[in-house]
Formats: structure tokens, C-alpha cells, sequence
């Protein structure tokens, strides 16, 4: 039986190819889809922390705060995945210490609240961004929580100091208190034409 990571693999590969041969094949060069360097662009950010204006580094050492640089489709769908395979591959390590008989009684103890951790973050994020979605007229919202801090990207023109106070107050209410919060918006015009 195939594993859930080569499944997801061959599907996205699947729609890379079926996507590939539509915009080959698209009759008219305006239909086609470009990346954005971000030249000319202003992206503006409300943070609770100034010293983190200049972008953020994922574990894996990637830039994530210069999202400009996708497609506005598929920006947030691919940081999701993104996200959700890489806590796959833990979760999945971690069920392997589980059912190993060569684990300790501790380290499956520790490896099941790690599980335990790892999808009550991904609920809360799912919940805020549903949340956020609820409370204002953006188009797409992404939530993304490593360490102590939640980073909030939401797809709007201009997201105004108070718009920008009520994702924070949200984000605090579902997670702690004392959470660093990020909110950044993507312009969302290009989208709408």
C-alpha cells in the first residue's frame, strides 16, 4: 500500500502536469500566470514585534514573509501544504516511536503528547483563520503558530491598525495570552480583475 506522502506526491504532480499542458496550450497570453518578484510593491505589517519587520525564517531556514513572490492563488494554499507535509513527516516519526517495542514507556508517553500538541495547534489555526474569515471580508487568511509566536497573513487591499488589533485579540483569545502575534496582509486588487 502506498504511503500517504507518495499519494499527495503523485496527485501534485498530477495537477502540475494537467496545469502545465492547460497554460501551454492556453490560447491567450493574458490567461497565464506570473510570479511577482515584489519590485514596486509596499507590503505593510501591524506586529506586537517591531524587531521581526524584516521576515521570517521557518525551521527549515526559508523566507516566508516575502510572500509576494507567488502567484496570489496559490501563495497560501502552497505555504499550507507546505506546513501540513512537514507536520506530517512528525507525526509520522513520532507514530513510529510509538509502535517501536525498542521505545521506552517515556518516550511514547512524550511522543503521543508531542501528537497531541501538534494537532491542537493545527486546530486552533484552523479555527482563527475560519474566525478571521467570519469577522471581516478577506478572501483568504493563512495562521501559522511555531514556537510562541502566530504569524497572520490575511489577502486584503489595506488592513487598517484596528482591523489589524481585532486578529491579534482573536489569535490571544485562542491560543495565550502572552503570544508574539504577526499580521501582515497581501494585496488582494490583481486578484479581482
Amino acid at each position: 500500500m502506498l504511503k500517504k506522502q507518495t499519494v499527495w506526491l503523485l496527485t501534485m504532480l498530477s495537477l502540475m502536469i494537467v496545469l502545465s499542458v492547460y497554460y501551454m496550450t492556453s490560447p491567450d497570453s493574458e490567461d497565464l500566470a506570473y510570479l511577482n518578484n515584489g519590485q514596486g510593491d509596499s507590503e505593510e505589517a501591524a506586529s506586537t514585534d517591531p524587531s521581526d519587520q524584516d521576515g521570517d525564517a521557518t525551521e527549515d531556514g526559508t523566507e516566508v514573509d516575502s510572500i509576494s513572490n507567488l502567484g496570489e492563488n496559490e501563495l497560501f494554499t502552497t505555504i499550507r501544504m507546505e506546513l501540513n507535509d512537514k507536520r506530517s513527516m512528525t507525526k509520522d516519526r513520532l507514530k513510529d516511536i510509538v509502535a517501536s517495542s525498542s521505545s521506552s514507556p517515556e518516550e511514547k508517553d512524550d511522543a503521543l503528547k508531542e501528537i497531541d500538541v501538534i494537532e491542537e495547534v493545527s486546530t486552533k489555526e484552523t479555527i482563527l483563520e475560519k474566525s478571521i474569515l467570519d469577522s471581516g471580508e478577506y478572501p483568504d487568511v493563512l495562521v501559522r503558530s511555531e514556537d510562541n509566536k502566530v504569524h497572520v497573513h490575511v489577502r486584503a487591499d489595506e488592513l487598517s491598525p484596528t482591523e489589524a488589533n481585532n486578529i491579534m485579540q482573536l489569535v490571544r483569545d485562542e491560543f495565550d495570552r502572552d503570544m508574539v502575534v504577526d499580521v501582515n496582509f497581501q494585496p488582494a486588487s490583481s486578484e479581482e480583475e
